[in-house]
């Protein structure tokens, strides 16, 4: 599927998603956060991700253990959510663009992503 024919979706912490590709174990999504954006923070309840910043800058917040850190996103940094973590993402100036794959696949429920509290 190319980017311009993917669906727009409105994740439930805020973000603008476009999904892409979708297999028995994964599925793979283009997200983007306009200039100054910050979601809402979330945790997931059965599905982790690897994103990989492709465009803009921007700060994501993850907290998991007991463990808080912040982490810079710019271009070419991955990083990953894994199950259970705690976490929200805003934008810079710029904005922000994400490419992420949830595994397994997203799975549209609404209670997979489950509000919480964030410093943002």
């Amino acid at each position: 599927m190319r980017l311009d024919e993917a669906p727009h979706v409105t994740a439930p912490d805020g973000a603008a998603v476009r999904p892409l590709c979708t297999l028995p174990g994964a599925s793979f999504a283009h997200f983007e956060l306009a200039p100054h954006q910050v979601t809402q923070a979330v945790s997931h309840a059965t599905v982790e991700e690897i994103w990989y910043v492709i465009a803009g800058h921007g700060h994501i917040w993850r907290r998991q253990d007991g463990r808080e850190e912040t982490t810079a996103l710019t271009p070419g940094v991955c990083l990953t959510i894994p199950l259970g973590t705690t976490f929200q993402f805003r934008a810079g100036t710029d904005g922000l663009r994400v490419i992420a794959a949830t595994l397994p696949p997203w799975p549209d429920t609404p209670d997979e992503a489950r509000p919480e509290q964030g410093p943002w």
